[in-house]
């Protein structure tokens, strides 16, 4: 099979691809309403407890052996830090003082990040067509939140905070293409949140041993709908998912996810949605299917961008 057809998605991939767009656009508003009622180190812990029971449970249903080689420990429990504990752990802490429409925001520098690192950690150059349907792309993020801009010292340091997540999770993304790729997805994916569920507890522990909980029905809601669907499920697809694409492909999702938050708030809030954000909204689309559709060829590197 030649490059540009391997390259190509089918559809399986792109149902997946939206259905992983459509439950991470949605867990941003689940978590925003958790922390307002649960430490946010704890939520994210009984998160992944939640996850990592319903996994473990099709684990042995199915009766998959665990893998005995070293290898695949250590790739596992590398990605249970930096793909899940890290980077939900900053999450999760962020969306206390940065609104859950505007951390999907900044997530969706997530794509340039990976796009970045890829010549450095994959020795792959990027489609130069991809790389500049990306930047609009933030572009037109940046045009939907720029009232958002305008944040409180808190809300600025949450930036940064989800920033720093999302340069641990970049990463993350090619060092699991690069060594999970043999792994099973959802053995490899309930381990991984094994991992996370016990650091996050230690988080817990070690800052939130006075924390005050107030447990009501919609952070419990939030909380199974992040546990089950946002985690169980959404990881499984997406380690699937990652073994047929290009990881700076797969991480164009997070330019939509801001777009299923501006849905939330116009269906679910009543929020007003002017006639700029819908055409900003469309320039998004627009990128995430030219950086779906890239072929390999008259590709862009690290030194193309040197001059």
């Amino acid at each position: 099979m030649d490059t540009a057809a391997k390259s190509k998605l089918g559809a399986r991939q792109w149902v997946a691809f939206a259905l992983l767009c459509a439950i991470w656009g949605s867990t941003w508003m689940a978590i925003s309403v958790v922390v307002r009622d649960v430490p946010p180190f704890h939520a994210c812990a009984l998160r992944f407890l939640l996850a990592t029971v319903l996994m473990g449970g099709a684990l042995a249903v199915r009766r998959r052996p665990l893998p005995r080689d070293r290898a695949s420990w250590k790739v596992m429990l590398v990605l249970g830090v930096t793909m899940i504990a890290t980077p939900y752990a900053l999450i999760f802490w962020a969306e206390q003082y940065v609104a859950s429409s505007m951390t999907a925001v900044i997530y969706s520098l997530a794509p340039l990040l990976v796009a970045l690192l890829t010549p450095l950690m994959s020795h792959r150059k990027v489609p130069r067509r991809a790389v500049f349907a990306m930047v609009l792309g933030v572009g037109g993020i940046a045009v939907i939140f720029e009232t958002g801009l305008r944040a409180s010292t808190r809300a600025l340091v949450g930036g940064f905070t989800i920033l720093l997540a999302v340069l641990v999770t970049s990463w993350a993304i090619h060092y699991a293409k690069k060594r999970a790729h043999d792994l099973d997805p959802l053995l490899s994916t309930g381990v991984q949140h094994a991992v996370g569920t016990v650091a996050l507890f230690g988080l817990s522990v070690a800052f939130e041993r006075h924390a005050t909980y107030h447990w009501t029905a919609p952070s419990i809601a939030a909380l199974f709908f992040l546990g089950v669907i946002g985690s169980a499920l959404a990881f499984a697809v997406y380690y699937w998912l990652l073994k047929q694409m290009e990881p700076y492909k797969i991480s164009s999702l997070n330019l939509v996810t801001p777009l299923i938050a501006i849905a939330e708030g116009a269906l679910l809030l009543g929020e007003p949605v002017p006639l700029i954000m819908i055409i900003a909204s469309l320039v998004v689309l627009g990128a995430v299917a030219s950086v779906l559709r890239a072929p390999r060829e008259k590709a862009f590197s690290l030194r193309d961008a040197a001059g």
